[in-house]
């Protein structure tokens, strides 16, 4: 009995001599790796807070990065330690990852996409943005989607991936921050076009909101088949530009009116050509 108690002892004592220094080599880098997470984790995310450029959707990522990144590595490690093929664990990893994305290919194209928006910026919350031949107000941005709302109100949700892949024009950003007003009076063939141009001019003139510089241009522009058309182009400052829109059609139109220049309707004219004497029937001498 005394002999296996022995045995027993020292089959204990040689598993602690064994595991014992793997064990507590272990807890010390498991410890170790969670405190290392930690600490650079939010090293990362404070790094990303001190730069206003960065969208606050992507504050929080590489943070969660490098906090998995270091976990993943550390629990290699312990394995590593007990003897585990973290070689073959690897592989078996990276073949699930394979799976994985192949699977959410769709979603992945996606996060891709939203990277991307999020590190180019097209465009930002609050911006007016076409896609699809469609005007959107974003108010949201994500990685799987972004969420806007069209003028009238009704919500759209986007996916990131259906963004990126086209042309994308941003009402809230132009050249110079300027932006330009096309429109196309009409006069009858018979009004003096000088007139009609001077009192369009006038109301450039009086018009604060209209840029000096680039310079307005208001001219002949076509013949067509009811007026002569007269091109009005001027520039307002991006944020005046649908204000001053909307106020020139109207005095435009009261001006050329007041001023006795007609605004022609589409007409077009018949010219009937009478059938011989004897209608149809008539035949030939």
């Amino acid at each position: 009995m005394n002999d296996n108690i022995e045995q027993i002892t020292d089959q204990l004592t040689a598993l602690v001599a064994s595991y014992g220094m793997n064990v507590l080599g272990a807890i010390v880098t498991l410890i170790v790796g969670f405190m290392a997470a930690g600490w650079l984790s939010r090293m990362a995310t404070s790094a990303m807070r001190k730069s206003a450029r960065i969208d606050p959707v992507f504050l929080l990522i590489p943070g969660k990065i490098v906090r998995v990144t270091i976990m993943v590595f550390t629990v290699i490690a312990v394995l590593n330690r007990f003897g585990v093929e973290t070689t073959s664990l690897i592989a078996v990893l990276g073949a699930a990852g394979l799976a994985i994305g192949l699977a959410l290919q769709g979603t992945l194209s996606n996060v891709a996409a939203g990277v991307m928006i999020l590190v180019f910026r097209p465009f930002k919350i609050g911006d007016a943005v076409k896609l699809d031949g469609e005007a959107y107000i974003i108010d949201q941005l994500g990685f799987f989607i972004c969420q806007a709302h069209q003028f009238d109100g009704p919500i759209a949700f986007l996916p990131n991936s259906r963004i990126w892949g086209q042309t994308i024009i941003n009402y809230s950003v132009t050249n110079n921050d300027v932006r330009r007003i096309d429109e196309h009076y009409g006069i009858g063939y018979g009004d003096d076009i000088n007139k009609a141009i001077a009192i369009l001019k006038q109301i450039v003139a009086d018009e604060p909101r209209i840029l000096k510089d680039p310079a307005p241009l208001i001219k002949v522009d076509s013949l067509g088949d009811s007026s002569v058309n007269i091109l009005f182009r001027v520039w307002t400052a991006r944020t005046d530009w649908w204000d001053t829109k909307l106020d020139l059609v109207q005095r435009c139109k009261e001006a050329l009116e007041g001023g006795g220049i007609s605004i022609p309707f589409p007409q077009r004219d018949v010219h009937m050509i009478g059938e011989p004497a004897g209608g149809n029937d008539a035949k030939p001498a």
